[in-house]
């Protein structure tokens, strides 16, 4: 089958993972099923199934030396602020905010002024005003993890590990594999989010692809966690309830956006084998689309890692029906169709020993003559002992009353 949309792009710190890279890199060479839609939607249930992404606290601004402000000494390695306490992640203040209880909260629309650097001093994001939601991932996750501990008016060097990065991919063609990198960092402005229910059917729209376009970014730098954790803000937020009328043009481009996401999202379960939590996904796609290609193709996936040959076959059938020139699922279903005829096989070995008759050849002549039923003797003679000995019992009990 022909992927639909657009394949995903490496994303920019300085633009929210939007992308900026002039290949989209196919998500996973070995299936054209796996390239992620350009649309996508959300659920108000939680589909993921995972434990919460890593979180930091609210620790209160370091303790200085007497006489000393936190931007007398850049350089002083005392200043810093480990943030996560693994020395992976750590802050420092090069210009004083407002005050701690300036800090924005998860949850709020934060924008900041961004510079961002490689260690030799090379500039490779200048962003006067990138705006995103704190905690939702839509940046680099050291920007997540450090701006809910900058007050506002602060200006901040955050020195980052590639882990919270862009890891082991980096980002052609300016920021190599395992790259870290220094943020400099002024916090602009922090309000609440816009309320979901009176957004137009279009910013619903829009919002909710952004998120999806992020999670394509983390599925592409194989961080199937945080895909999956902005495949399920973007369910989320195409689920929500509106105090808005959309149009049907609107509402169908907003059940389009649901399913391609919800095809994403299974797609990055069945990479991390959350089997059930990606079968449930396959089947609220197929709800609302019985024909979904992609939806029955990672059903029966799923079904088949799980060893359900018998229940993954006719759904892979299913789906060639529809497109009986895609060689991916032609693949697919011989295989299982082999795996299946290996599991019957050894099925009808095992039933064999059970019944005391390992091989058709081993089994005696004479037996088969005097039981065609193929009863082992031992079973027969067993059978009539325990039917003796319960005439003997109930013989005894009589007697005794």
């Amino acid at each position: 089958m022909a992927s639909s949309g657009e394949e995903p792009r490496s994303g920019s710190p300085g633009r929210a993972g939007t992308g900026t890279g002039t290949e989209a890199a196919q998500l996973d060479t070995a299936e054209d099923f796996e390239v992620l839609e350009e649309e996508e939607e959300e659920d108000e249930d939680n589909l993921s199934e995972l434990p919460p992404l890593e979180d930091v606290g609210r620790p209160p601004a370091p303790e200085q030396p007497p006489g000393q402000g936190t931007g007398d000494a850049a350089g002083d390695p005392q200043e810093w602020l480990d943030v996560l306490g693994n020395g992976l992640l750590k802050k420092k203040t090069l210009v004083p905010g407002q005050g701690v209880d300036s800090r924005p909260q998860k949850g709020q629309d934060v924008t900041i002024r961004l510079k961002a650097t490689l260690e030799d001093g090379t500039v490779v994001e200048e962003n006067p005003a990138l705006t995103f939601t704190l905690g939702d991932c839509d940046v680099l996750q050291a920007l997540d993890l450090c701006v809910q501990l900058v007050e506002i008016g602060e200006t901040a060097l955050i020195e980052s590990d590639a882990k919270y990065c862009y890891g082991a991919q980096g980002r052609s063609p300016d920021i190599p594999p395992n790259t870290s990198l220094m943020l400099e960092v002024e916090l602009l402005a922090a309000r609440d989010a816009p309320d979901l229910e009176l957004l137009s059917g279009k910013e619903k729209i829009q919002l909710a692809n952004r998120k999806r376009e992020r999670g394509n970014f983390f599925y592409q730098q194989a961080d199937y966690v945080l895909a999956i954790n902005s495949y399920d803000i973007a369910l989320r937020i195409v689920g929500s309830s509106s105090k808005v009328d959309f149009s049907p043009d609107e509402e169908a481009e907003l059940l389009d956006v649901k399913v391609k996401c919800l095809n994403n999202l299974a797609a990055s379960q069945l990479k991390l084998d959350h089997f059930k939590a990606a079968l449930k996904s396959c089947n609220l796609v197929l709800e609302h689309q019985p024909g979904n290609i992609k939806a029955l193709f990672r059903k029966g996936k799923v079904l088949a890692q799980q060893g359900e040959y018998r229940e993954a076959i006719p759904i892979l059938k299913a789906a060639l029906k529809l497109e009986p020139s895609n060689k991916t699922i032609h693949a697919e279903l011989s295989k299982l169709v082999k795996k299946h005829a290996d599991q019957r096989n050894v099925e009808t070995e095992m039933y064999r020993k059970m019944l005391g008759n390992p091989s058709g050849a081993s089994t005696p002549r004479k037996c088969k003559d005097k039981l065609p039923w193929s009863i082992p003797w031992k079973w027969l003679f067993g059978a009539t002992a325990i039917a003796l000995g319960g005439v003997a019992l109930s013989v005894v009990i009589a007697a005794r009353n």
